[in-house]
């Protein structure tokens, strides 16, 4: 605990490098966790979606969402933090090909059509765990708030596919090319 304290300080005195990622690119630590970890969190989400719709197994389901949120929750802030207060992605990314200094260029695009799909798919994400929680029974099935979060829960799952995807791309971009 006392090693953490310790090297929170070097963090910020570290020049907007943060610490350096594992997987051999220019992203930062927390870049490389959270662009692994959506290469499990798709097929979860994916696999917790045919254990409702296909097996009828919503306790399983419910508790998949739910472990899925808050991992993501948790992944998100620290990775906030890391971009908002420790890692100057800017400095990362200049060595790209396709990102130029105070300049509109592709790693910029890049980002703005992951955020299109990253912003509004956290709200959604949080939007549906709270009705589910709200209007399903415990231990859940199917009643008649079903077919909204159908509806909504669908719209969230291509929401976080679509962050994925365009999270990878952007990674690619800024940090790999």
């Amino acid at each position: 605990m006392m090693a953490v304290m310790l090297s929170v300080p070097a963090l910020f005195a570290a020049g907007g490098q943060g610490v350096d990622g594992f997987l051999g690119t220019r992203g930062s630590i927390m870049l490389d966790v959270v662009f692994l970890a959506m290469f499990a969190v798709v097929p979860v989400l994916l696999f917790s979606v045919y254990l409702a719709k296909v097996k009828g197994r919503f306790a399983a389901h419910k508790t998949i969402q739910l472990a899925l949120g808050i991992v993501l929750l948790l992944a998100v802030a620290a990775f906030e933090v890391d971009l908002q207060l420790v890692t100057d992605w800017r400095l990362r990314a200049q060595p790209s090909p396709y990102f130029r200094v105070n300049e509109w260029n592709a790693v910029l695009t890049s980002l703005v059509v992951h955020l299109a799909f990253a912003v509004p798919t956290l709200f959604l994400w949080i939007f549906v765990i709270v009705q589910a929680l709200r209007k399903f029974p415990a231990p859940p099935r199917p009643n008649a708030y079903s077919p909204s979060h159908k509806k909504v829960a669908w719209a969230a799952t291509v929401g976080m596919i679509g962050t994925a995807l365009t999270g990878w791309v952007f990674y690619w971009m800024a940090f790999v090319a």
